[in-house]
């Protein structure tokens, strides 16, 4: 009598079988990716060091590029136009320079010194690097991140595209809406180097703010008068993208959540939960200038989540009125020094990068002179 294999051994088999086809194809990606990614790298080492001795003579270069285009492109088809190799070249101008992980797989352990002669350059730390580098970024985010001028700021949108395993449209969009001077201008001295360090550490309420939050994919129109209600609409239609804009470890709960007591009827326009803090978000929305009044409403929604809502386990809620307009000094005298309320004003546009620049630079200025 035949035998009937059991269900059960033959799925498991197939789904070991998976694991490991879909873990070869991972390598293989990421084998590809990280050559692609070193080989342009050695070839902007070429081209600036081997073959112009470290000089870069901008009528020459462009002569030297064409000509060798020509060739490349005669053997190797489209892909290595002249503007092809003046990234390459860019790439190794900016990362041969910084402090990245990038450059350690083109040194050679003699005593300390880079061979820079091409003969004795071998495939060697191509073949290594396809190894050990797995953490490398695609040829495309180097793309944008070698655009950055500032070596803080291009170190930050690195570690956390890592981190967060951010698309590459996702680090175009981060760069555009120039978070980190958004998140430095919220912060002290020692956060904006910790940034250029480690990214975005979120270990307390203030780490979450952002000057301002920027909405520009809600579509909503600046010069548009439109109201709370469909504020909220636009925002959660857009969910996603609102919860990247607020940040790392956000999980959506509700909208309009209502609380009663006294026989009254109130109701938090979003309730978010934060797992890195661990604790509740509590955010209201409001399209015109903040008043005193907003504030003491936000006080009183948040005393309520601690008393009635939160865990022992849990840490206190935060309260965020994301607002169009605040004043400071009304923010300050309103709530007390401790609160854990915080007025946050958003844009429905990108900001302009070089103001933001402009005034990272003054406020760093000021802090120094203090």
């Amino acid at each position: 009598m035949r035998k009937v294999v059991d269900k059960n051994i033959i799925d498991n088999i197939a789904s070991r079988i998976d694991t490991l086809i879909q873990e070869a194809r991972n390598h293989v990606s990421r084998a590809v990716n990280v050559t692609e990614v070193m080989t342009k790298f050695e070839i902007g080492r070429i081209l600036i060091e081997v073959i112009q001795d470290g000089e870069v003579r901008a009528t020459y270069g462009k002569q030297l590029l064409k000509g060798i285009s020509e060739i490349l492109l005669k053997r190797f088809g489209s892909g290595w136009s002249s503007d092809t190799l003046e990234r390459c070249r860019t790439f190794y101008q900016v990362y041969s320079k910084s402090a990245t992980p990038l450059w350690k797989f083109f040194e050679e352990d003699k005593g300390g010194e880079r061979n820079l002669e091409l003969k004795e350059k071998s495939a060697t730390p191509l073949r290594k690097s396809a190894q050990t580098s797995p953490n490398l970024l695609s040829w495309s985010h180097y793309l944008i991140l070698m655009r950055v001028e500032s070596d803080d700021e291009r170190n930050f949108y690195e570690i956390e595209t890592k981190k967060q395993n951010w698309s590459v449209r996702q680090l175009q969009r981060e760069v555009a809406s120039s978070l980190y001077e958004r998140l430095a201008l919220s912060r002290d001295k020692d956060g904006v180097m910790r940034l250029a360090r480690e990214g975005q550490i979120i270990e307390k309420p203030e780490d979450l703010l952002k000057n301002p939050l920027t909405l520009e994919f809600l579509g909503l129109k600046q010069e548009t008068i439109y109201s709370e209600s469909k504020l909220e609409t636009a925002i959660i239609n857009k969910l996603q993208n609102f919860m990247l804009e607020l940040g790392k470890g956000f999980l959506f709960e509700a909208r309009q959540k209502r609380f009663t007591f006294d026989e009254e009827h109130y109701y938090v326009d979003l309730v978010l939960y934060n797992r890195l803090l661990q604790c509740y978000v509590l955010i209201d929305l409001k399209v015109g200038r903040l008043t005193h009044q907003d504030l003491g409403q936000m006080q009183m929604y948040v005393n309520y989540y601690d008393r009635y809502v939160k865990e022992d386990f849990e840490k206190p809620t935060i309260g965020i009125l994301l607002c169009k307009e605040k004043k400071d000094t009304l923010v300050e005298l309103t709530l007390p020094i401790d609160s854990n309320i915080y007025a946050q004003q958003y844009a429905l546009y990108l900001p302009d990068k070089k103001l933001l620049q402009n005034k990272l630079k003054e406020w760093i200025g000021e802090s120094e002179r203090v």
